[in-house]
């Protein structure tokens, strides 16, 4: 929802300069109080709209188009003296602003106009009617054979007791279409006594789901004579007539726990086998029961099944002139059998060539898009209809990313916070409440986690291509976001009033020239997002209100291409830029400018360059800061404070990757809340003295430490007592020399919270002493080129949480006690343990235990 966003980024920025230490322009405190009270009061409005008020689409349309513009004007507004006040108080023609004129503007232009339209919300909440309808909804899809035979053993199990069946999945995944099929078998028909079939829908009502429940359990009852009941008659009708008796419900399409919750003490637990089967896109609402069914996508061999089924019907095979195409089309469905429905209903109707195939082939998302008035996109639409509003902008900003992209997590929630999109909860970062976004945009198989990091989060999602359209659709709709559409030769003029704007370009792409693009990106005095992967340098100059700038999407550290690297010279320019990720064309050897102390609300700084960079005595001043990453950034020491809370990096979260870090107390009292730490050693044997490196037991936040040391005169790290005392350490990597001498002996109270642990080239190694009890909670243990190490210490087997142990070209005797600690972890019945060992030498070679 584009005005809730704006509004939202309306409020941060007011937020971030009341709260910076030294902020480029002011705002009077009641004036403040004032805006933010009826800031406050719209964003309630779009809040409870969302939740289900009575209030017509038409009036909220109206309303929301006013708040978005007023709120994106006062955002132009205070942008734009914000960055004419850093460059020196002029405009780009050399005009003067007073503070007084400003601030006489925003008050005529932009806070006049919220009063306003806060009054007529007053009054249409005032005059408001109802108008409110449940929905239904029908899939078709023929299902899968091995989720039916599950469902039907789960249906027909020999428990007595009550059973709660949830069947979860995406929309158009099949769930409705499963159930159904289940739901017809004879052998469920004659295995329960009674059955009955409701569509709960997210308008539901208590009273129409118990009368249609009845009308289906009784025969004797009719709709007039329910009707003129009560909720508690009803349910004490439903309560009778099943108990004693063998009962199969389903709830298809339930949207809440809370509609379950207010039905389900109405279904008897009476011992007689009986089942409840719901369908439900949502995590929370399948959890109620414990015996569910996760509905995944098909495989490319089901999906070619099923699109035979479809086209061919009662025929034997398909033309094996056809096939090859055949299966591309059934692969570009990416397995939502909805879609294959829809493909496979138009083949079957379509001429049978393979030149007429091959279109399908290169078209499938349009004609899914397009064919039964939309079928499968409407079916989708439900599910972004009835997302919680805070929830809408970070799923529209999907649509950023390239088609089919692994989206890296880490970048994606610090993009959600750079946007303005996450509302501030007490006592957590706004990194924290992001992730909640995203795992709730999971939970309702909306986002797809892809792959699971070293300490168990999220670290790559993506969104399936029909999902991807939808974000795209609604977010040209509501103005929010342009992405240029691959091989589109020109950008349409309505880019110069988009304030977000994805551009990619793919190596299939490369025919056409970008000029035409770099040409019409001069003209979009708005943009404050731009996320864009293609070879050419974009003209930053002219972006000055630039909030948001990704050019490098990390999947290299070395680029053969230097079209696409960018001066930091030129990006510092942008003063107004709060996250920068680029490939740098800096000359070796050098420092970044002093002018990055510009960057007043600078959070996110990812800079790719393959060669160590000094950083400037001002990134001390840069309190905004959160996430720092290059690879190879010298810090120089900090300034001399004059109090003892200047120069604090209080917001500092992630250091990456630091060249020669130095942890005096000076420098680890700046950054008390750091969470990630990447650091590497290239120095002569009298520099280590100074490293002071026993200092790192003091950042008591630290998550995650990588440890590398890339010289033959290495600082002593052998001393893990004060690392091993950090109260949050979850992931640990030792690399490269992190040991000195040949032993490490843990004691009790050490990693206790420790659930990742690399030791990799570590030459020295040979022994490990240790006890289960000192990583009590560690869950993967990775070993990577140990030539010494003599073994694994036998306890390690019986860390109650492990799951795997992987070795990469260690030694012999360490493999051999890997296999000892497998096998007696298999001699004990450990089921759960299920490590991985790769033998010395060999990476193809896998010893695993049979719960793999």
């Amino acid at each position: 929802m584009a005005a809730y966003a704006a509004l939202l980024s309306l409020k941060y920025i007011i937020q971030q300069i009341q709260l910076h230490p030294c902020p480029p322009i002011s705002f009077d405190q009641n004036q403040v109080d004032s805006r933010t009270d009826n800031l406050n009061f719209l964003q309630d409005f779009l809040e409870g709209y969302s939740n289900g008020s009575s209030i017509s689409r038409e009036a909220v349309d109206v309303l929301e188009s006013r708040i978005k513009n007023t709120a994106l004007a006062a955002e132009d507004l205070i942008e734009t003296r914000v960055v004419h006040q850093i460059h020196g108080g002029s405009t780009a023609h050399g005009e003067n602003i007073s503070s007084s004129d400003f601030h006489q503007d925003l008050e005529m232009r932009i806070i006049l106009e919220l009063k306003i339209t806060c009054s007529e919300i007053h009054l249409t909440l005032g005059g408001a009617g109802s108008s409110s309808s449940p929905s239904t909804r029908l899939n078709a899809m023929v299902g899968f054979d091995d989720l039916l035979i599950e469902v039907m053993d789960k249906l027909t199990g020999q428990q007595s007791n009550l059973w709660i069946i949830p069947i979860v999945g995406m929309g158009g995944i099949g769930k409705t279409t499963l159930a159904r099929n289940v739901y017809a078998k004879p052998l469920i028909m004659q295995h329960f006594d009674i059955r009955a079939w409701v569509t709960v829908s997210q308008n539901y009502n208590v009273e129409d789901i118990l009368i249609e429940i009845l009308l289906c359990i009784s025969k004797d009852e009719s709709l007039e004579s329910l009707s003129a009941k009560s909720e508690g008659e009803l349910g004490e009708r439903i309560h009778k007539t099943l108990w004693g008796r063998r009962y199969l419900i389903v709830l298809d399409d339930i949207w809440s726990a809370e509609a379950w919750d207010k039905v389900n003490l109405f279904f008897p637990e009476n011992g007689q086998r009986s089942r409840i089967m719901m369908t439900t896109r949502l995590s929370d609402v399948a959890s109620i029961g414990s015996h569910g069914i996760v509905m995944d996508f098909l495989n490319e061999e089901k999906s070619w099944d099923l699109l035979c089924r479809y086209v061919f019907e009662e025929e034997d095979d398909c033309p094996p002139e056809l096939e090859e195409i055949g299966k591309k089309i059934a692969k570009n469905c990416e397995g939502l059998p909805l879609s294959i429905v829809v493909i496979g209903g138009h083949l079957a109707k379509s001429e049978r060539t393979r030149e007429h195939w091959e279109y399908i082939s290169e078209n499938t998302n349009t004609i899914v898009n397009s064919e039964d008035n939309e079928r499968c996109l409407k079916a989708l639409q439900l599910s972004y209809n009835l997302l919680p509003v805070h929830l809408k902008p970070c799923f529209l900003y999907m649509g950023v990313f390239p088609e089919g992209n692994m989206i890296r997590v880490s970048w994606l929630v610090k993009l959600w916070v750079s946007e303005g999109f996450v509302k501030p909860i007490n006592c957590k970062s706004l990194e924290v409440v992001s992730r909640e976004y995203l795992q709730e945009l999971c939970d309702r198989n909306l986002i797809l986690v892809h792959k699971r990091g070293s300490n168990g989060n999220i670290k790559y999602c993506k969104i399936h291509d029909l999902l991807r359209d939808l974000c795209l659709r609604e977010a040209e709709r509501e103005k929010f976001l342009y992405v240029r559409r691959p091989h589109e030769p020109t950008i349409p003029r309505v880019i110069n009033t988009q304030r977000r704007i994805g551009i990619h370009q793919s190596m299939s792409e490369k025919d056409y020239h970008p000029d035409p693009v770099l040409r019409t990106l001069q003209y979009v005095p708005l943009v404050r997002s731009l996320i864009c992967n293609f070879e050419e340098r974009l003209p930053l100059l002219d972006f000055r209100l630039l909030r948001v700038l990704k050019a490098d999407d990390k999947k290299s550290y070395i680029d053969n291409s230097r079209q696409n690297e960018y001066s930091v010279d030129v990006v510092f320019r942008l003063v107004n830029l709060r996250f920068i990720a680029i490939r740098s064309d800096r000359p070796k050897s050098t420092g970044f400018p002093s002018s990055v102390n510009l960057l007043w609300n600078l959070q996110t700084l990812i800079v790719n360059c393959n060669w160590s960079v000094v950083a400037p005595c001002e990134i001390w001043n840069m309190t905004q800061l959160k996430h720092v990453h290059f690879y190879g950034l010298e810090l120089p020491d900090p300034p001399i404070a004059e109090k003892d809370d200047e120069f604090i990096l209080g917001n500092l979260q992630t250091l990456s990757i630091i060249r020669n870090f130095k942890c005096g107390e000076d420098v680890i009292k700046r950054i008390p809340n750091i969470t990630k730490l990447q650091i590497f050693y290239f120095e002569e044997p009298q520099g280590f003295l100074s490293y002071c490196l026993d200092n790192l037991g003091h950042l008591h936040k630290l998550e995650s430490l990588r440890f590398s040391i890339y010289s033959e005169n290495k600082p002593s790290l052998n001393d893990m007592t004060k690392i091993g005392l950090l109260p949050n350490l979850q992931v640990l990597k030792l690399k490269v020399n992190s040991f000195v001498g040949t032993d490490w002996e843990t004691i009790e109270g050490q990693f206790c919270n420790l659930r990742y642990l690399l030791i990799s080239l570590c030459r020295d190694l040979e022994w490990w002493t240790t006890d289960s009890n000192h990583f009590p909670r560690l869950e993967h243990l990775h070993l990577q080129f140990l030539r010494k190490l003599k073994e694994i210490p036998s306890c390690i087997g019986e860390i109650s949480t492990l799951q795997s142990i992987q070795l990469i070209w260690c030694s012999k005797s360490a493999v051999k006690s890997a296999k000892e600690i497998l096998k007696e972890q298999e001699d004990f019945g450990n089921l759960h343990f299920a490590p991985i060992v790769i033998p010395s030498g060999f990476f193809t070679d896998f010893l695993t235990c049979p719960s793999i």
